[in-house]
């Protein structure tokens, strides 16, 4: 089974983080996430997030740094996800491709509400946020 290889971008303000809930036919459908998306052939993963989180939240990234890397084994497919924080962007994001979009406190961020992959960044920004 070959991995997909996911740029993740943790878009932050303050103590807020912007999250988008994903389509309810892709795989996890129905979660929240953090934007992000497929990391292409020939391609950095500071580019493939500059590209994803403007085609999918609107933002031109100014700064970004990596944040950790996690690996999930879902049965069905295995992700590896190159997360990065985003503190400095252009423009307001929002769900450009349709998907719902909003900002919420850190504290506020719930495990059930993200796929099992995304619960080590849920961690990882309460120890620093909260």
């Amino acid at each position: 089974m070959t991995t997909v290889h996911v740029a993740v971008g943790v878009i932050l303000r303050g103590d807020q983080v912007f999250i988008c809930k994903r389509p309810d036919d892709k795989h996890q459908g129905g979660k929240w996430e953090f934007p992000g998306g497929k990391v292409d052939a020939g391609e950095t993963v500071t580019q493939a997030l500059i590209r994803e989180l403007n085609e999918e939240v609107g933002i031109d990234v100014l700064q970004s740094s990596p944040l950790t890397v996690i690996r999930h084994d879902y049965g069905d497919k295995q992700v590896m996800l190159d997360v990065h924080t985003v503190t400095d962007f252009a423009s307001e994001p929002s769900g450009v491709e349709g998907q719902e979009g909003k900002w919420v406190l850190v504290s506020e961020l719930k495990d059930d509400d993200f796929p099992v992959a995304n619960r080590e960044i849920t961690a990882l920004l309460k120890r620093a946020y909260c």
